[in-house]
């Protein structure tokens, strides 16, 4: 049994498809097929049986599946741990960063970031949190930054920041209702939001709904900078990440107010494949990238209207 064996049956374990499995290890299908039937035959054990439209893991494949996971990632921490210790920082990193990042904190962790590590290639993606797990599940993606997901993910995830999400209008658009919002009042409000499909109305949705409280937009649009521009010219609201309109809200173009009983938080969280580690250049650009949100977040502070 070695490394690489056991990298493919846990992938054919967790996806439950030879053709998921060998996407995800970028090999092909009978490769991937071979290996699993040389460990089966090592062990003397069936691990998966074969059924028409799954491989489903015996309780053997259980067993095994609960004791090669500490091996694996005592492997990825050895290597996140020597990536650290190394003092050359080059390579190649792909990220996929959300929108509400991109215009906001993305350009400063661009420009110190290039400058430290000229050596360094990167290459970063925008879309939803839905496809960037998607890419990191299948290796396009090293890492990515996402609205962490409501359900439990394969991926290892990383607290990057917990940030209260606000009501936005116009500098000179007078709030119809009471300030700090209550959640109960936001469906007063002539609203812009992200559609169904992104991570942020999903936490939005998410938390009304356990107040009973469902919103109607009278327009959906999911780029947080294309709506920050509409409400900037407009008698229109949203309800967004302080972050996400960052540069409006610094330029005195829009006003934003502290949404209160109860609050609505999404949380940043950093995601990256348990059996491939991050890279030191990895690791460099996410704690930059950690540095500039912590920043940018605590000056947002004072410029959001309301009681804390």
């Amino acid at each position: 049994m070695d490394l690489r064996q056991i990298s493919y049956f846990v992938a054919l374990f967790e996806e439950r498809s030879v053709t998921r499995a060998a996407k995800r290890m970028h090999v092909v299908q009978p490769a991937l097929s071979m290996q699993i039937a040389k460990l089966e035959q090592e062990l003397g054990l069936r691990l998966f049986d074969r059924l028409p439209k799954e491989m489903a893991p015996t309780a053997e494949g259980g067993t095994l599946y609960r004791l090669v996971q500490p091996i694996l990632r005592d492997v990825a921490d050895a290597r996140t741990t020597m990536a650290r210790l190394s003092k050359t920082v080059s390579g190649r990193v792909t990220v996929g960063i959300l929108s509400s990042l991109s215009m906001s904190v993305v350009p400063n962790v661009l420009s110190r970031f290039t400058s430290a590590y000229p050596d360094v290639e990167l290459s970063l993606a925008d879309g939803y949190s839905s496809i960037f797990i998607e890419g990191v599940s299948s290796g396009a993606l090293d890492l990515a930054v996402i609205n962490r997901p409501p359900k439990k993910i394969s991926l290892v995830m990383e607290p990057l920041l917990e940030e209260e999400m606000v009501v936005v209008g116009g500098r000179d658009t007078v709030l119809p209702i009471e300030i700090p919002v209550q959640t109960r009042d936001l469906p007063q409000l002539d609203l812009v939001l992200p559609s169904k499909r992104h991570g942020l109305r999903v936490e939005i949705d998410r938390r009304l709904a356990a107040e009973d409280i469902a919103l109607a937009p009278r327009i959906e649009h999911d780029l947080p900078p294309a709506i920050a521009d509409y409400i900037a010219q407009s008698n229109a609201f949203t309800v967004l990440p302080s972050l996400a309109v960052r540069q409006h809200l610094a330029a005195g173009i829009l006003k934003a107010y502290r949404i209160v009983k109860p609050r609505i938080i999404r949380h940043l969280v950093v995601v990256h494949h348990p059996q491939r580690p991050m890279s030191a250049a990895a690791l460099k650009l996410v704690e930059i990238l950690k540095e500039e949100i912590d920043v940018a977040a605590t000056a947002l502070r004072d410029v959001v209207v309301g009681d804390t």
